[in-house]
């Protein structure tokens, strides 16, 4: 089971001032999940090197027995530190793709072409992806086989409204998730805000915030395990 992981090199909270990337939970809970079932797992950004974490995520109260596990993994840290260029991998040498979120994916991941181009790889070979909170957003503009938005038709969730309305961020994000899903034909399904929430349509798996990357991840090697 090979499987890719794709995190943003986005640093910058719009005008903000403030730091943004990538949401610790969002990748620690996934890698244990992958790695702990016997995965090979692999680790790309645009920029390749070392992603940005949003600080915000080290935070003591968004610490979990999981993100200190990675933040105590020497291994892991140095897989992190030296991520693939994104331009650099392909669909062919992976089973699945996975999407952590944070705020940074909004800003990079969601326009860029490399992205999108795996992204319609994958869907085109058969093969399930899985993307959590704000990562979802990232499929703004991939099309399926049919040249209609991916996600036109289908259950998908993310990160709501009213989430990104509690942390301040309504007025400051390119794009809120929700909408945007839903704009593009997307059948939008939420729990209560920061409930964990995973919804599959098919080959695509989408969680809803941070406490959703873990079950969404479980999902995803339970759908690859009867493939």
């Amino acid at each position: 089971m090979k499987i890719l992981i794709v995190l943003t090199s986005h640093d910058k909270l719009g005008d903000t001032g403030r730091k943004t990337g990538f949401w610790l939970e969002e990748l620690a809970a996934p890698y244990y999940v992958f790695l702990d079932a016997g995965a090979e797992i692999t680790l790309a950004s645009p920029k390749g090197g070392q992603p940005p974490l949003d600080p915000k995520s080290s935070e003591p109260e968004f610490q979990t027995d999981l993100t200190r596990r990675f933040q105590a993994d020497e291994a892991a840290k140095a897989r992190l530190a030296n991520t693939a260029r994104l331009d650099s991998v392909r669909q062919q040498d992976f089973d699945t793709v996975f999407y952590p979120g944070g705020h940074g994916p909004m800003w990079d991941l969601a326009e860029d072409p490399d992205s999108i181009r795996l992204i319609e790889s994958f869907v085109g070979a058969g093969k399930p992806i899985a993307l959590v909170c704000h990562a979802p957003g990232v499929l703004r503009h991939v099309e399926g086989p049919d040249g209609r938005p991916l996600v036109a038709g289908k259950t998908v969730t993310g990160f709501t409204n009213s989430e990104e309305e509690a942390v301040g961020l309504t007025h400051i994000v390119p794009f809120l998730v929700e909408d945007e899903l839903q704009a593009k034909g997307g059948r939008f399904s939420k729990a209560a805000d920061w409930a964990p929430h995973v919804v599959r349509d098919g080959q695509l798996i989408t969680g809803q915030n941070p406490a959703s990357s873990g079950p969404a991840a479980r999902k995803l090697v339970e759908v690859l395990a009867k493939a």
